[in-house]
């Protein structure tokens, strides 16, 4: 089940960049709910089931990963690759020090890293600060790891 996850984690994030350099950044809201989403909450649940250095060595190799599979899209994948990193490593630290369930970690490392990630990503792939754009990824990503937490939460925790 760990490979399973590890393997969907990276192809959400590699779909994503895919699919948003195809049909820009009206889609990525859309995009955030689901593959963001997706991707926050399978971390949450692989942080507790890889060891520290094997998800430090995920996270950067999926953020390189993302580029190196994306290069055409230039600079969104460049934007994905930084934001996807920042975001994962933003997640991972609030993630390790929030006490509770984990289902409450989940959630609170989500927001932390919905944040992180919707402000750095589309102001690097598109070269401006939009902040609608930002708002509706930041509660999309936020809604839609909600979601996959609990989903996640019943199949595999």
């Amino acid at each position: 089940m760990i490979r399973l996850a590890i393997l969907v984690y990276i192809l959400a994030m590699v779909a994503a960049n895919f699919i948003v350099a195809a049909l820009g950044p009206k889609v990525s809201p859309i995009l955030a709910f689901v593959f963001i989403g997706l991707d926050l909450a399978l971390r949450d649940w692989l942080h507790v089931k890889i060891s520290r250095a094997a998800m430090a060595l995920l996270i950067v190799g999926a953020a390189v990963l993302s580029w190196l599979l994306n290069p055409a899209a230039g600079q969104i994948a460049l934007a994905s690759a930084v934001a996807f990193g920042a975001a994962a490593i933003t997640d991972w630290l609030v993630f390790t020090r929030v006490r509770g369930s984990w289902l409450f970690r989940a959630n609170v490392s989500n927001t932390a890293g919905a944040a992180v990630d919707s402000l750095i990503f589309p102001t690097l792939a598109f070269g401006s600060l939009m902040p609608e754009i930002v708002l509706m990824q930041f509660v999309a990503k936020t809604l839609g790891g909600a979601l996959w937490a609990r989903l996640l939460s019943r199949r595999l925790a």
